[in-house]
């Protein structure tokens, strides 16, 4: 729950508005993020609430609610490791299908090096450019770049009119880059890609996401353990009687 409240609490300002970007059949990723900050938060509470009933099984004594906390804990526990384990398996896939949806996007989209473009995709690019200190999906690193496929190469913009090979919001500082940053994308710009850097911003957050999780699941096989423990000690003292 800790870990869904952290990332809600910061989706307005770091990583979910750099995947807005990102938008396949009406469903972005910062939706799939926000989904995943309130999933969190609700196993949480679902947790806190399965750890109430434990509690009460254990304060009254009560051998079949014990050993339903444990069956229930035992669930919880199986699905947070299988979660984890697809997640792992999975992750390259992830990267690699993201990367190739931003290109899409990128290629497909980019018109203009302006906030105020007619494509609203083309607008987030820039912002994310600016905000982000990110250009492009790939790193930059000359002339030859992922915006020689796009529109604003190909048919329209300032590339296909003055030989421009990055976006002015590409360049450091864009209103105090050097006059040439664009064209010749030999110094003054932006070197890391906007795939890397959305990377880094999941990845800043994923260590605390991870930890939580690891501490939690100590917690409840603990807590699995110390519920056996007390429902053998509770059969005992009945055979005892």
């Amino acid at each position: 729950m800790v870990a869904g409240i952290v990332l809600k609490l910061n989706q307005s300002n770091d990583v979910l508005p750099a995947l807005s970007i990102l938008q396949e059949n009406a469903t972005t990723l910062e939706q799939i993020m926000s989904n995943i900050s309130l999933l969190a938060i609700v196993i949480g509470a679902l947790v806190a609430c399965v750890s109430g009933f434990g509690l009460f099984g254990a304060l009254c004594e009560v051998r079949c609610i014990l050993i339903t906390y444990a069956v229930f804990v035992i669930i919880l526990l199986a699905m947070e490791i299988a979660a984890v384990a697809l997640g792992f398996m999975m992750r390259n896939k992830i990267n690699e299908t993201v990367k190739e949806e931003m290109l899409t996007l990128l290629e497909e989209n980019y018109v203009d090096e302006t906030l105020n473009s007619s494509n609203p995709i083309s607008n987030k690019w820039n912002l994310l450019f600016l905000n982000f200190n990110c250009c492009a999906v790939n790193p930059v690193t000359g002339v030859h770049n992922d915006f020689d496929e796009t529109p604003w190469c190909t048919t329209e913009g300032k590339c296909h009119d003055v030989n421009a090979q990055i976006p002015k919001t590409c360049c450091v500082g864009e209103k105090e880059a050097q006059p040439s940053c664009d064209v010749y994308v030999t110094s003054g710009f932006k070197t890391t890609g906007c795939f890397d850097r959305i990377k880094e911003l999941i990845q800043a957050y994923s260590g605390v996401v991870i930890g939580i999780s690891l501490t939690i699941m100590i917690i409840e096989i603990v807590a699995i353990v110390f519920a056996i423990i007390l429902f053998r000690q509770i059969s005992l003292q009945n055979e005892i009687i």
